[in-house]
């Protein structure tokens, strides 16, 4: 009988892992560049929250930071788009006007900021597992990560903003289902596609 052991599966890679480093010392160069992603992916989101269009009867405008938010999840993985989303949190309780519209510091609609370090999160960590590779399990990475963001979104907004459950869910979750379906569609097409140009299904060193 052998008593080998079995080496564990390594984790596959998301698309930032393909970026090139830095010409520094190979720890260093690394660290360099997981450094710029966080920030960068802190910017995308913060440049897409500009991308704001109020809703009728609704304190929680439609706005292209969840979007981005998971997009930074699925290309970064787990620890580096948690961390951009997490600056990005931070920034925007500092005073850094990038939040929806051009807002900043604690809002009625600060829930779906936290909840978006959760799923992106939760999005990168299907990342690893080869999620974005395919059209059918993109559509359900896009999904889940819309439905943690909007699970921690909606009690907030009803705490905050002394709103009932039902009216939560009227003003910060229906009308948002439309856009949210497009967003996924977007995402199905776009992350498949990338890895088909770059052709990058290998695991990480």
């Amino acid at each position: 009988m052998s008593t080998a052991a079995v080496a564990p599966a390594r984790p596959a890679k998301v698309l930032a892992d393909l970026l090139p480093s830095p010409a520094l010392r190979a720890g260093a160069s690394t660290r360099v560049r997981d450094i710029a992603l966080v920030l960068g992916g802190a910017a995308l989101t913060g440049l897409a929250a500009q991308i704001a269009v109020p809703v009728p009867g609704s304190p929680v405008p439609v706005t292209g930071q969840t979007f981005a938010a998971l997009l930074v999840g699925t290309t970064l993985g787990v620890r580096r788009g948690a961390s951009a989303l997490a600056v990005y949190a931070l920034a925007g309780l500092a005073g850094v006007p990038w939040f929806a519209g051009g807002s900043s510091g604690v809002s009625v609609s600060f829930g779906y900021v936290l909840g978006m370090i959760l799923a992106t999160a939760a999005v990168g960590a299907l990342a690893r597992r080869g999620a974005d590779r395919s059209v059918p399990r993109m559509a359900v990475t896009m999904l889940l990560g819309e439905a943690i963001i909007y699970l921690v979104g909606v009690p907030y907004l009803a705490y905050a903003a002394d709103m009932s459950a039902s009216a939560a869910i009227a003003a910060g979750f229906t009308p948002f289902l439309i856009g949210d379906a497009v967003k996924a569609v977007l995402a199905m097409g776009l992350l498949p596609t990338a890895w088909k140009l770059v052709k990058g299904d290998g695991a990480t060193e």
